[in-house]
């Protein structure tokens, strides 16, 4: 029995996606065309290639056409999803949505996050924290993307992504794990950021960290997607665990 056989991945793809517009006035960013196929199709065969063997979608803006594409017969992967409802419920929101099918302990995964990393050792640094919460981090000392997280080598100092300082050499790598109990002091269908939950954990000493070496990959800027289209022409590039 594998350790990852506890944890689904909530992935959180409902957001408007407006740094990518044109593409997205028309489409969600799940559903954004990379080397050929949608990206979600290779974030799906990606995680499956990591030991993951159920995903809930955490959908919003065009989410019925995520649905309607991404049927779970075509996939390794078990997929149930989880619609924000008549209005955008935000990244905590839509989270605090998915609750009851991601039970008590959960990945969380940003929808234009491509991460290739052992998720099983996050997952077992996650169970060993003892904490509500985890985020895995990047030493970026700004090279791909501002620097926003200041990292003890155990535990999240520090996470913010508007006032940024020099002690930020790290940033969030996209993919966190939650338990259920983090998301307690927050409202049910509300909007709320899943930032916000961070910075409460981060509070009450309750945000572990763990460091990843590889570096991460992303489709939600249009420089991005370019990056990941260049690579993704070769399917079986990430598909081996580093």
């Amino acid at each position: 029995m594998s350790v990852l056989d506890d944890f689904p991945v909530a992935i959180l793809a409902g957001g408007l996606a407006t740094r990518l517009r044109p593409i997205t006035e028309t489409i969600p960013k799940a559903l954004v065309t990379v080397a050929g196929e949608p990206f979600l199709a290779h974030q799906l065969r990606l995680l499956h290639s990591r030991g993951i063997r159920r995903v809930v979608l955490c959908v919003g803006y065009r989410g019925e056409m995520i649905e309607s594409e991404f049927k779970e017969a075509r996939h390794e992967v078990k997929i149930e999803y989880s619609f924000d409802g008549p209005r955008l419920l935000g990244t905590g929101g839509a989270l605090k949505q998915a609750l009851p099918k991601l039970g008590n302990k959960f990945f969380v995964l940003y929808g234009d996050s491509y991460l290739p990393i052992d998720y099983e050792y996050v997952a077992r640094a996650f169970s060993e924290s003892n904490k509500l919460g985890l985020m895995t981090v990047f030493k970026n000392q700004g090279r791909w993307d501002s620097s926003n997280v200041i990292f003890d080598g155990r535990n999240i100092q520090c996470y913010d992504k508007k006032n940024r300082s020099p002690e930020m050499e790290y940033i969030d790598y996209g993919l966190g794990v939650l338990r259920l109990e983090a998301l307690a002091e927050w409202p049910a269908a509300e909007p709320f950021d899943l930032a916000d939950v961070y910075q409460n954990l981060i509070k009450k000493n309750q945000l572990a960290g763990v460091e990843v070496k590889q570096r991460f990959y992303e489709a939600g800027s249009k420089s991005g997607l370019a990056e990941l289209d260049s690579i993704l022409h070769d399917p079986t590039t990430f598909l081996k665990k580093t």
